[in-house]
């Protein structure tokens, strides 16, 4: 199911979806077509289903006209501990 699709069947709300087949440009992956899971109405309920997402499992609202996810490096965040006694 193409995003416009998910759009039009289900304006101005969240939804749950998997992703079946994306493409990478720079540093942005753009989801070209998915499957709904489920409607969410609850705000709250989004973001906990947002939390707990993996493997291509991803939460978005409607009102997003494009479904685009950026892609960041965790550059960083290792060998640096700090112990306070």
């Amino acid at each position: 199911m193409q995003w416009e699709e998910v759009r039009k069947i289900y304006p101005d709300q969240y939804v749950k979806l998997q992703i079946l087949t994306s493409h990478t440009e720079g540093n942005t992956k753009y989801v070209d077509e998915v499957a709904l899971i489920k409607a969410i109405q609850d705000p709250r309920e989004a973001t906990h289903e947002l939390l707990r997402s993996k493997d291509g499992i991803i939460v978005s609202h409607t009102s997003n006209e494009e479904l685009k996810i950026e892609l960041r490096t965790l550059r960083g965040l290792r060998g640096v501990i700090q112990y306070e006694n």
